[in-house]
């Protein structure tokens, strides 16, 4: 019952657009529940043509024909790819820094530091980078550098180098919608910097559950 009224008054708030905020008057990002992502298998199909490197272009052949997806042998997904896989995640804010706590990738966190600091010069390349955040006005957007290149940018195999510098916009649209706006910056991999944009939905009252990865390749 106690759900039911919650959703319900969920529901009341995002037809009138009215976005949760918090003390501070920044919007809540969290709240009593989970995000769950729109699936996006193919980046193309929201960017349109990605203007891949020929250095790039043959990776990206090889990774389809090979069908060698590090995600499959439980690797963390990277990003932006964990962001377009339908598995839930919650969104934590505190005074420093935002969290970004996965059910997938065999729970994996993030966290995107909103104090001021900036980048490390020599950052030392991993899964998920390195990431600095600030609010621009209703939205938080999140700098992300420093990744190793072993992940895919999405299901298709896009690949990327190490110096993939990721920036995502988030902006809660209501109480149980979120849109998810990137940019895709290479050098390495693509001509020119490309954009997509994709969407999240709120589900209140769940909460994340136990996920076990097994490896789907060396088996």
């Amino acid at each position: 019952m106690k759900y039911s009224l919650v959703f319900a008054a969920l529901v009341i708030a995002q037809l009138r657009g009215q976005v949760p905020r918090l003390a501070d008057g920044h919007p809540d990002l969290g709240g009593d529940g989970v995000w769950l992502p729109e699936r996006v298998p193919d980046l193309a199909t929201r960017a349109g043509e990605i203007p891949l490197l020929d250095s790039a272009k043959l990776i990206f052949q090889q990774n389809g024909a090979a069908k060698n997806d590090p995600a499959a042998r439980c690797l963390p997904p990277g990003v932006p790819r964990i962001m377009l896989t339908p598995r839930p995640f919650e969104i934590v804010q505190t005074a420093n820094r935002i969290l970004f706590v996965y059910e997938g990738g065999a729970h994996i966190w993030r966290q995107v530091w909103t104090d001021g600091r900036d980048h490390p010069k020599d950052p030392n390349p991993n899964w998920l980078g390195h990431s600095i955040g600030h609010w621009d006005g209703d939205t938080l957007v999140a700098d992300s550098v420093g990744f190793n290149d072993q992940t895919w940018l999405d299901d298709a195999g896009h690949p990327h180098s190490e110096q993939l510098h990721v920036i995502e916009s988030y902006t809660r649209t209501g109480p149980m919608t979120m849109k998810y706006d990137v940019v895709i910056d290479d050098p390495s991999s693509y001509a020119r910097s490309w954009k997509f944009s994709s969407s999240l939905s709120f589900r209140p009252g769940e909460k994340l559950a136990e996920d076990i990865c097994l490896d789907k390749i060396s088996r």
